[in-house]
């Protein structure tokens, strides 16, 4: 261990995120990790680290950290105000911090889930060969709260080569990829091309285990119900309502409901910056 950072203020949400425990689905154990993957991926590249070091993944801003020693930090993910220090810090790009200063995140304007990188990583106790925390599960380390001391590793790659990593705007009305899912034969046969023709809009209901969305129903071409079955992140699970639900990081198995289409992985780390009122669409990859 080489320093710590102490947690002053997390907004609304804050968790710690690395890139989850794949590979375990057969004992119940979901991936879980960062929402957003690409962005964790970045702000551990910009610091110097192995890409899966755990970092901070904050949802709409308003994080404060202080560093106990000289420390290099990066934040990602949605566009958000940052401070280091007195002074105004750009995102995508290694920022120092001197001991004693601290980090500030303002409230994002665009996007949802920011990510905080410290050179090192947040060393804290891995669960099952991860230090994500599964909201779902319960597993890994608790939300962050104001207080907390995380310390900082000293496992880490070449310095850091880049003073910026330029990155092209959120889109205000993203299209997401789906390939048909596992049950599409439960709707009727128009259901596909309704789905990938009308626009949906995020509901309040958002977590890190799912997005409700709101928009034209599905059809059934069967009633009832299944058994719970395994899912992958990207399942659109359709509910009695008619419209889907899309999962996220910590999704559990379905709940008896079929999944007619599943969005394409690299499209995730979009559908993690969805906020609450934007519209989205779907198009067949």
């Amino acid at each position: 261990m080489t320093g710590k950072a102490e947690i002053l203020a997390t907004g609304p949400f804050a968790t710690i995120q690395d890139l989850g425990r794949p590979g375990l689905a057969a004992i119940g154990v979901g991936r879980s990790g960062a929402v957003d993957r690409g962005s964790l991926r970045l702000a551990n590249r910009l610091v110097g680290n192995p890409e899966g070091h755990a970092a901070l993944e904050v949802t709409l801003g308003g994080l404060r950290l202080r560093a106990s020693e000289h420390a290099t930090v990066a934040v990602t993910g949605a566009e958000v105000p940052v401070r280091a220090g007195r002074r105004a810090a750009a995102p995508n790009a290694p920022i120092a911090l001197r001991p004693g200063e601290e980090l500030t995140l303002g409230t994002a304007e665009r996007g949802l889930r920011c990510y905080v990188a410290v050179r090192g990583g947040f060393d804290v106790r891995p669960v099952l060969g991860a230090r994500a925390t599964d909201t779902m599960g319960r597993l890994g380390p608790p939300p962050l709260a104001p207080g907390m001391t995380l310390p900082v590793g000293d496992v880490t790659g070449a310095p850091p080569a880049v003073d910026l990593a330029p990155r092209g705007r959120l889109p205000d009305e993203p299209t997401l990829r789906v390939t048909p899912g596992p049950r599409l034969d439960w709707f009727t046969a128009t259901a596909l091309s309704t789905l990938v023709s009308t626009p949906y809009t995020v509901t309040a209901e958002l977590d890190r285990i799912g997005i409700r969305l709101a928009g034209t129903a599905l059809t059934r071409a069967r009633a009832g119900e299944l058994q719970p079955e395994a899912c992958v992140p990207g399942a659109l699970q359709v509910p009695p309502s008619g419209v889907p639900i899309l999962f996220l990081a910590d999704h559990p198995v379905t709940g008896g409901y079929p999944v007619p289409a599943v969005v394409e992985e690299p499209d995730l780390d979009i559908a993690a910056q969805l906020r609450p009122g934007q519209r989205l669409r779907f198009t067949l990859a």
